[in-house]
């Protein structure tokens, strides 16, 4: 498969694991070319626990994508989430040797590579370092140092950290599969991709993916990500909530939740009834569609709440913070009937359900813009966008252009490393890395 300019996104969730391969059209929208999604079951709360069944998901989940698209696919690039995922705020600085010289992008990547070298918990890892707002000189607030005359540059960064062993299992699992890893995006970036607009990320806005094992959220304000959180809860321990409360296997509490499920529970009529069929010659069961929703209200307000704490630790009740734009439910726990209402009640903010259609072309299938395969599409965006940014050249050339990062960041890795991965292949990922970066800063504008 030597055609450049498409690109497979594998989102590995904790109840699906989902292939999805697509380009970019004439008018700069996305198609999809072609989808594959099998059960996940070697999946925890977004952390692999069990590597032969998540290699042989992967593999059906491709081989879908392959006989819808009628293409190979060789390299993917996989979203990371799970609950090992942490973020923090860190600024740094660096002194410029020439300051007759205008500050140019070997400056800033000087200045990432030095955070890329922050000493971590042991076992951690530094995934994303986002820029947030530049210093130069003192002069505070700036969004674009480039070009500027200036001695002193310093910056506030968003450092997204994660779990080595997590994400070598990841990788580990993949080229089992009999794929190329080109990239590893943090989910919640990409779902924040594909539903919202950039309206929506210059008003303030935050964006709650709801998956099966965890709920990842991303604040954005002024076009740039401000926070970014997993909590390791979603719509799986609604349903085991639901098994456990009504004494039905994990299938039928499932359907429940899907068909009859509502997060509001005032609206169910007493006398609604649902009657399900007993195991195997015994009686059916009957429960009323009241307690229910219940059982659902108790355990998505717990959810909610949870993430409305994040979005307070983030500041959004300082004015200059304030998310004016509200809340985007996406992720396949965002189809729940009332949830929109009930995170509204509890949170005060205006909310409304994302779909990623954002950036897809017009005659998009219904199904892909499904708000389960936010993240998916995120994905192909994201990887779409770098390998436009490379200006589709191979890869082994483009790494003559982000030579300092590569391999600043390629040394850290290969003492840890050296026996697994072949030098090369590490290139080509901090590659995509450094390019995901200038990517980063292109939009900062």
């Amino acid at each position: 498969m030597e055609n450049n300019n498409i690109a497979v996104g594998l989102d590995i969730g904790t109840t699906k694991i989902v292939a999805m391969i697509g380009r970019k059209n004439d008018y700069g929208k996305m198609e999809i070319l072609g989808i594959g999604k099998s059960k996940s079951l070697g999946v925890h709360r977004g952390v692999v626990n069990n590597i032969t069944q998540t290699i042989q998901s992967i593999q059906q989940a491709v081989q879908d994508a392959e006989t819808s698209s009628g293409m190979k696919i060789s390299d993917v690039v996989v979203g990371i989430a799970g609950q090992h995922i942490r973020s923090l705020q860190h600024s740094d600085y660096i002194t410029r040797n020439n300051s007759e010289v205008v500050i140019d992008e070997e400056d800033i990547d000087r200045l990432c590579n030095q955070v890329h070298k922050l000493v971590m918990l042991p076992g951690e890892e530094i995934i994303h370092v986002l820029p947030q707002d530049f210093k130069v000189d003192g002069q505070a607030e700036i969004k674009e140092p480039i070009g500027m005359y200036g001695g002193r540059l310093e910056a506030n960064f968003h450092v997204v950290v994660g779990q080595v062993s997590s994400i070598r299992n990841i990788g580990r699992c993949v080229k089992s599969a009999g794929l190329e890893l080109s990239g590893i995006t943090l989910e919640p970036l990409a779902s924040a991709n594909a539903v919202l607009s950039q309206e929506e990320k210059e008003a303030g806005v935050a964006l709650i993916d709801i998956g099966g094992g965890t709920t990842d959220l991303a604040i954005f304000k002024d076009g740039i990500i401000r926070h970014t959180a997993v909590i390791p809860f979603g719509g799986n321990v609604i349903t085991e909530d639901i098994k456990e409360g009504c004494s039905i296997i994990e299938k039928q509490a499932e359907l429940l939740k899907i068909k009859f499920g509502s997060a509001w529970p005032g609206e169910n009529k007493d006398n609604e009834i649902v009657s399900i069929p007993g195991l195997r010659g015994r009686e059916p069961k009957e429960i009323t569609l009241k307690n229910l929703s219940k059982i659902i209200h108790a355990r998505v307000v717990e959810i909610v709440e949870q993430v409305y704490l994040e979005i307070k630790n983030y500041g959004h009740e300082e004015q200059k913070k304030k998310l004016i734009a509200g809340i985007v439910l996406t992720g396949g726990g965002s189809q729940l009937s009332h949830l929109k209402q009930l995170v509204e009640y509890i949170t005060g903010m205006d909310t409304r359900v994302g779909y990623p259609n954002e950036h897809l072309a017009g005659d998009s299938d219904s199904e892909t813009t499904s708000p389960m395969y936010a993240t998916a599409v995120g994905l192909v965006m994201n990887s779409l966008d770098s390998k436009e940014k490379s200006g589709d050249i191979k890869q082994e050339e483009v790494i003559e252009d982000h030579q300092a990062p590569v391999d600043v960041v390629k040394d850290q890795v290969d003492e840890r490393e050296s026996h697994t991965d072949t030098p090369k292949d590490r290139k080509r990922f901090f590659d995509k890395w450094a390019e995901k970066f200038k990517e980063f800063l292109d939009n900062a504008e």
